[in-house]
């Protein structure tokens, strides 16, 4: 399941259910579940999961179980985005941009907070 949740939710969507898990194991254990703190958060793994669906493969093999294989209707993965290679659909020359707007906060820090820690080593 979670490799398909890997395919199909955003990073963000990924990273928040995580911390919902976690709120809902504490949920539990402190025996909160007639609550509508448990109601609200199933209501957001029941929203993102909407688009959860999938064949996964596995290989099955002296107790142990691998993904070989996955496959989804609703994947973001899409092969032409994630190649670079010439006629694909990334257009490459939105590159310099990006790199340099993305990079433009640690680019700041380094030159604000790496001054005063060269003034404080000496």
């Amino acid at each position: 399941h979670q490799d398909l949740e890997a395919m199909t939710l955003a990073r963000e969507q990924r990273r928040f259910k995580q911390m919902v898990a976690g709120e809902y194991a504490d949920l539990i254990y402190n025996g909160l579940w007639f609550t509508s703190f448990r109601e609200d958060l199933e209501a957001y793994v029941e929203s993102s999961q909407r688009f959860v669906s999938g064949t996964v493969r596995v290989k099955l093999f002296k107790g142990s179980c691998q993904v070989v294989g996955r496959k989804s209707p609703y994947s973001l993965y899409r092969h032409d985005l994630a190649t670079y290679d010439k006629g694909d659909v990334f257009d490459q020359s939105a590159s310099p941009g990006f790199i340099h707007i993305w990079g433009l906060p640690a680019r700041t820090q380094a030159e604000v907070q790496g001054k005063k820690k060269k003034e404080g080593s000496k």
